[in-house]
C-alpha cells in the first residue's frame, strides 16, 4: 500500500469533508478515492470517517491521526526537497570547530538541533582546541567555531559571550570535600592539572593568574589533554582540576568556590562572508550552537558591557579547550 498517498488521501477528505469536493482537489474520481480511504482503514484498524448520505465526519480515531498525517507528509515534503536541492548540487556544509571538553549529550543535543533547523545541510564537525580554531578560520579551513577567550578574533565576528563558574574537582576523602564550598585559597600547596596551554593559552594563562590573584599558587601544574587523565591524577590525591560543575565520579568530589572567582568564557565565531546563503547557514548554526549551550552546557550570557580582552596567542609547548 502507498501509505503516503493514502495519508494525503485521507488528509484532503479530512480537511473537506466531502468525497466529492476531496477527489476534484486530488484530480481523481471519487469511487477511487474512498476505495483509497477504505484500504487506509483496513491497514490501520480503524474506522477514520463517519458516512451518511448526507455529511461525513471525522471520528475521533480520525481526529487523533490527522495531526500526525499533517506532520509525516510535511516531513516527507522536506525529504524530497532536500533531495531535489541534492540533485541540483545546492545542499552546502557547515564546518566548525569544537572544544572536546563540551561532552557527548552537549554533542548529541547540538547535531540533533541543528538537523532539525537545516536538514539540508551537512555538519562536519571537528574537535579543535581554541588556538586550533583561530588558526583554521583564519585559513579558510572551519566556517565557524566555539571558542574560549581571551583570544584572538581580529578579523572574525563573535557570538554572545557566555560565562561557566568553575569548581574544584577534588578526592572525595579530601577534608576540604566535607564542605558545600570551597574558598580557592584553601587549596594551596596542592598541585592543580589543567588543559594543555597550547589549546588556548589566552584561557591558561588567564586561569592561573585567577589562582595567584585570589591566594592558590600551585605547587605544580600538570597539563592533561583527556578529562580522564586529570581524574586519574585526582583520584591518585597528587592534584585538583578546576572544572564546571560535573556529577561526582566515584572517589572523587566537585564542589564550587566561594564567590564563584573563576570562570570559563566561552562564544561561537566565525569568519564573514559575502554568499548570501552561506551567511545564512553560518548564522543558524552559531544560533543553535549558542542555544545548545546555555541549555545543555549550564552557560549564562554575561554582562555586554564586559567584551571578552582581544590576545595574540602565543606559542607555546603545550583539560581540554
Amino acid at each position: 500500500m502507498n501509505l503516503v498517498g493514502h495519508l494525503r488521501c485521507f488528509v484532503v477528505v479530512a480537511e473537506e469533508l466531502h468525497f466529492g469536493h476531496a477527489a476534484e482537489r486530488l484530480g481523481m474520481a471519487q469511487p477511487p478515492l474512498s476505495q483509497r480511504i477504505q484500504r487506509l482503514e483496513r491497514e490501520l484498524g480503524v474506522r477514520l470517517f463517519d458516512r451518511s448520505s448526507r455529511k461525513v465526519e471525522l471520528t475521533s480515531s480520525g481526529r487523533l491521526l490527522l495531526d500526525e498525517a499533517r506532520d509525516i507528509l510535511s516531513r516527507v515534503d522536506r525529504v524530497y526537497s532536500v533531495a531535489e536541492r541534492a540533485r541540483l548540487g545546492e545542499v552546502g556544509t557547515v564546518r566548525a570547530g569544537l572544544p572536546s571538553d563540551l561532552g557527548g549529550r552537549v554533542l548529541a543535543a547540538l547535531i540533533a538541533a541543528f538537523r532539525d533547523r537545516r536538514p539540508d545541510l551537512r555538519l562536519d564537525l571537528r574537535e579543535t582546541g581554541t588556538a586550533g580554531q583561530v588558526r583554521a578560520l583564519a585559513d579558510g579551513a572551519l566556517d565557524a567555531g566555539v571558542v574560549r577567550h581571551p583570544c584572538d578574533t581580529r578579523g572574525l565576528e563573535l557570538g554572545p559571550m557566555l560565562g561557566r563558574p568553575l569548581g574544584v574537582l577534588l578526592p572525595a576523602g579530601a577534608g576540604l570535600a566535607a564542605s558545600p564550598e570551597v574558598h580557592l585559597a584553601d587549596l594551596g600547596g596542592r598541585d592543580l592539572v589543567v588543559f594543555p596551554r597550547e589549546e588556548a593559552p589566552g584561557a591558561y594563562d588567564e586561569l592561573l593568574a585567577g589562582c595567584r590573584r585570589h591566594g592558590y599558587a600551585p605547587a605544580a601544574v600538570h597539563e592533561a589533554r583527556h578529562p580522564q587523565f586529570a581524574l586519574g591524577l585526582v583520584l591518585a590525591g597528587t592534584a585538583v582540576s578546576l572544572v564546571p560543575r560535573t556529577d561526582d565520579a566515584p572517589g572523587a568530589a566537585w564542589r564550587p568556590l566561594v564567590g564563584e572567582p573563576l570562570a570559563w568564557r566561552t562564544s561561537c565565531v566565525w569568519r564573514r562572508t559575502r554568499d548570501p546563503g552561506h551567511a545564512r547557514a553560518i548564522a543558524d548554526f552559531t544560533a543553535v550552537a549558542t542555544a545548545v549551550l546555555r541549555s545543555e552546557a549550564g552557560m549564562a550570557p554575561l554582562d555586554a558591557a564586559a567584551p571578552a580582552r582581544r590576545v595574540v596567542p602565543r606559542p607555546s609547548s603545550g583539560f581540554l579547550a
